[in-house]
């Protein structure tokens, strides 16, 4: 007779290698929930890829706001594209084929994110105005904004500066309120800004002073939802490359 004595540790250590392959492949799949299927870059092709493992069969999400998303076999991106490639071979650099400050493509791209504001863990929007944001004030070492003059980088004025939005979570400032000729107000994010106290004058590199007045408009003046926060901070990031046509020349 043979005998089998069984070494748990080895049984352990299989267990573990089978949950950790079987965590591997659920995480895999789930990551495939947005996004998916992916579309082939080859030209005028249909094909679409989704790889191993396929996305999840479909989910609901109750939002906080209230609003059902269904996510079902994944959430491909079939926004068009207003640029065409370069050249016939795969994978060509795109150019723009309207204004791609306003149409997504590049560092102006924007996800699609929910058309709601952000919210406080107390249930209040997150980021606001000072005018809104009663508890809050800005500090009196610092330079009040409001008043300055906003200057793009080729020196001429977009605007005006109106008010200060605050984030109620972080408690500091996120954005500029500027009136722009005509009366009406875009935001500037802080950090695309450098403001210079003595002179009253925020400076802003990523634009020139006409783009201002195109800038991204709010539904609400007083909340700014996920999405118009991603297509403001898009459309400023957009200008790094595309304000002005030298700026997509080689430096050297």
């Amino acid at each position: 007779m043979i005998g089998y004595n069984i070494d748990l540790a080895s049984v352990l250590l299989y267990v573990f290698w089978a949950f950790f392959a079987g965590l591997i492949w659920y995480l895999h799949r789930e990551n495939k929930r947005e996004g998916y299927p992916l579309v082939s870059d080859r030209a005028n092709s249909s094909l679409e890829l989704v790889g191993f493992p396929a996305p999840p069969p479909s989910k609901t999400y109750r939002l906080a706001h209230g609003d059902d998303v269904v996510l079902a076999g994944g959430r491909p991106d079939r926004r068009p594209v207003a640029a065409i490639p370069v050249g016939p071979g795969a994978g060509a650099p795109l150019e723009p084929t309207g204004d791609p400050m306003l149409d997504g493509v590049g560092p102006a791209a924007y996800a699609e994110r929910s058309d709601h504001p952000d919210m406080t863990h107390e249930g209040l929007v997150k980021i606001v105005p000072l005018r809104i944001a009663g508890d809050f004030y800005l500090a009196s070492e610092d330079p009040d904004p409001r008043g300055m003059i906003v200057k793009g980088a080729d020196g001429k004025i977009g605007g005006t500066v109106k008010e200060v939005w605050v984030d109620r979570s972080e408690y500091i400032a996120r954005y500029f309120e500027v009136e722009v000729e005509g009366g009406a107000t875009v935001l500037l994010p802080w950090n695309f800004a450098r403001i210079d106290g003595g002179k009253r004058v925020i400076k802003v590199q990523a634009v020139y002073g006409k783009h201002f007045a195109a800038a991204p408009k709010l539904k609400n003046a007083d909340q700014v939802t996920l999405l118009e926060e991603d297509r403001i901070c898009g459309y400023y990031g957009g200008g790094t490359l595309y304000a002005h046509p030298s700026r997509q020349e080689p430096l050297l």
